[in-house]
């Protein structure tokens, strides 16, 4: 008998769906650890498909519902170059253009652009429920949770699920409303849902954990000193800190996501922590504490999602003098490297798409090590480094394969999936995710 860490998010899913009594519902998401592996093995169970700047598209992944699949995505930046290619590959699917955006893992797309999402959604629905209606079933609005997944059930009318909108700050809330007026919505969160799950697995992976050891051994915490950690997340790392330094540290987690800050309290609880971890809604580029008042400042892969100068001198405002800044970016002027027996050229053209890109203003390059002298901070410690998975069926890896697939022609793909077999086979596969890494003192 399977436990339940064993379960999947589909048979977490199809659990809830059993739960709620629901035989058939449309689907909405962006990640595609959550729609993929339903799609391709349980399409009848989808009334229609529709995903909100997805960061990867594997057009093998929804064939079998390409005629009820509708993709938004910007016309800006790399990510939405490579899901509109993707995309084109699969004609039978609807693509709704959010002109002059870029649609960034990070994006809050329902609060920057949810009249035109909500809009399109709904009708495309409709027409689906045109087509072949869905059973209704009455739910009265309830919370719960079922199989590791909390849900929320609003509205009335054919079945919505809504998943997770990657980082998305405000995920479906500004769309709610609209959405319960014609569709009885269910929307699911939890740490098996969404990126939680992504930003987890990489944070306990132990290539990305060496990684950061390795940047907080050269902060030389002592025992008492405070730390902020700017950007927590899931508060993965926050917790690795918390153990890492034995509980000795008092450790203030913040973040501007209300809904990654839900799930990082909920995990931290779980782990017994409440007295080492306090955690705050807090935006990097204008943090609500005095001066000099942490004895260390930590950021892991934040700065490339809004004003990165902005953030590093607001991080080294509040650091006491003496304290020190630790901050790691993405490191996407730097080739990612896979290991695989493929062409060259194939190789590279699959690395080039697994950037998540910046915002404008952002960091994710060797600029981070001129921009954190210019903040002020002195005896620096540069460290560029490798982040190394080498399980082929690690979620991370599967991440940044959907990132890939979405670039690559159907014949390449099936190299790509021949290599990765023969690669599973002979243990021999690695990926080598850069980040640029950096240490310095006020």
């Amino acid at each position: 008998m399977a436990t339940e860490t064993q379960f999947s998010l589909v048979d977490r899913l199809l659990q809830l769906l059993e739960h709620l009594g629901i035989e058939r519902s449309h689907v909405a998401g962006a990640v595609p650890s959550d729609w993929r592996n339903l799609a391709a093995a349980h399409a009848d169970r989808l009334a229609s498909l529709s995903l909100v700047c997805p960061p990867g598209f594997d057009p093998a992944a929804v064939a079998s519902v390409a005629s009820r699949t509708l993709v938004f995505h910007g016309d800006q930046g790399p990510i939405a170059e490579r899901v509109r290619t993707a995309v084109g590959r699969l004609p039978e699917v609807t693509l709704v253009t959010l002109a002059g955006y870029a649609g960034l893992v990070f994006s809050d797309v329902a609060a920057d652009r949810g009249p035109e999402v909500g809009r399109a959604l709904l009708d495309f629905a409709r027409r689906m429920e045109q087509k072949r209606p869905t059973v209704v079933r009455e739910l009265s609005p309830c919370t719960g949770e079922v199989a590791g997944l909390s849900y929320r059930v609003q509205g009335a009318g054919p079945p919505l699920v809504l998943l997770p909108l990657t980082l998305a700050p405000s995920q479906w809330d500004p769309l709610l409303p609209h959405l319960g007026e014609h569709f009885c919505t269910i929307t699911v969160t939890g740490p098996h849902a969404g990126i939680v799950p992504l930003l987890e697995r990489r944070g306990q992976a132990p290539g990305y954990v060496r990684l950061v050891q390795t940047l907080l051994d050269e902060v030389r915490l002592s025992r008492g000193e405070t730390i902020l950690d700017m950007g927590c997340g899931s508060g993965v790392v926050t917790r690795w800190l918390a153990r890492h330094t034995g509980g000795a540290n008092s450790i203030l987690a913040v973040d501007i996501n209300r809904y990654l800050l839900q799930e990082a309290r909920a995990l931290a609880d779980q782990a017994g922590m409440q007295r080492v971890i306090r955690f705050q809604e807090a935006n990097g580029e204008s943090l609500p504490f005095a001066d000099n008042r942490f004895d260390a400042t930590v950021s892991v892969t934040v700065i490339e999602e809004g004003d990165a100068d902005r953030m590093l001198a607001e991080m080294v405002r509040v650091t006491r003098p003496g304290g020190r800044v630790a901050v790691m970016v993405r490191g996407e002027d730097w080739p990612t490297q896979v290991a695989l027996p493929l062409r060259s050229e194939l190789l590279v053209k699959a690395a080039r798409a697994m950037g998540a890109g910046a915002a404008e203003g952002g960091c994710a390059d060797a600029s981070l090590y001129r921009r954190v002298g210019a903040a002020g901070l002195r005896h620096v410690r540069n460290l560029p480094q490798l982040a190394i998975y080498d399980d082929p069926g690690d979620v991370m890896v599967q991440y940044y394969q959907s990132r890939a697939l979405s670039a690559l022609t159907p014949g390449e793909a099936e190299e790509w999936q021949a290599a990765m077999t023969e690669a599973r086979e002979r243990q021999a596969f690695v990926l080598a995710v850069p980040h640029h890494c950096t240490v310095g003192t006020k």
